[in-house]
């Protein structure tokens, strides 16, 4: 699908957002945060709701936004601890989460790098890590999510088609080649399933083995 196809604008608005979302994006677009697009936010989502996941784990809080719609897909004891080293951007979240009218127990919002954050979460307690930060340091948030993760617990990166340019091998700036590297390091890990959906700028998805 091309950025601009009838197919891709269909695919990527199939399901509706509601004024909480679309407020979020309006202030990440005023601070120059750009959220996962719906397409993406909607299998984030689905994955939720399929893994009944209880716990996760998102390296990168933006606005909010893909926090919104994990949250969505969790029951309702569920607890979501998501990474920023911005506190505008945190300070955001917070506010449409207050919008969505969700418990604060139901977060855990934590300020600082995610390489220092991660070490300290524990071995195999999550259901669900989903990752959309810092493109360089993609390989080691591979290393320390998979640790995390229970078995047959799903981890999850954004951008990882990253605007076409995985595909051609012309394209060698640092992000795109990153984006290879934790692509084929997915793929090559015999501890995990992996999919790449062709939703926003590439969602990879891979499922931890028992």
């Amino acid at each position: 699908m091309t950025p601009d196809s009838p197919l891709r604008e269909y695919v990527e608005h199939y399901l509706p957002e509601d004024d909480v979302l679309t407020a979020a994006r309006r202030r990440g677009a005023d601070l120059g945060c750009v959220p996962v697009g719906p397409g993406t936010g909607s299998a984030l989502r689905f994955l939720a709701t399929a893994l009944q996941a209880k716990t996760v784990v998102e390296v990168g809080t933006g606005v909010g936004v893909s926090a919104l719609f994990l949250l969505g897909g969790m029951p309702a004891g569920g607890v979501l601890t998501s990474i920023d080293v911005e506190p505008e951007h945190q300070r955001a979240a917070r506010k449409a989460f207050a919008e969505a009218g969700i418990p604060l127990s139901r977060t855990r919002l934590i300020m600082g790098q995610a390489l220092d954050v991660l070490p300290r979460l524990t071995d195999g307690a999550y259901d669900l890590v989903f990752v959309d930060a810092e493109k360089s340091e993609y390989p080691r948030y591979l290393q320390e999510g998979v640790r995390l993760l229970r078995p047959g617990g799903v981890i999850a990166f954004d951008d990882v088609l990253w605007r076409g340019r995985v595909a051609d091998p012309a394209h060698r700036d640092a992000d795109t080649t990153v984006m290879r590297e934790v692509a084929r390091a997915v793929r090559e890990d015999d501890r995990l399933v992996p999919v790449i959906i062709p939703l926003g700028d590439g969602l990879l998805v891979a499922a931890k083995l028992p």
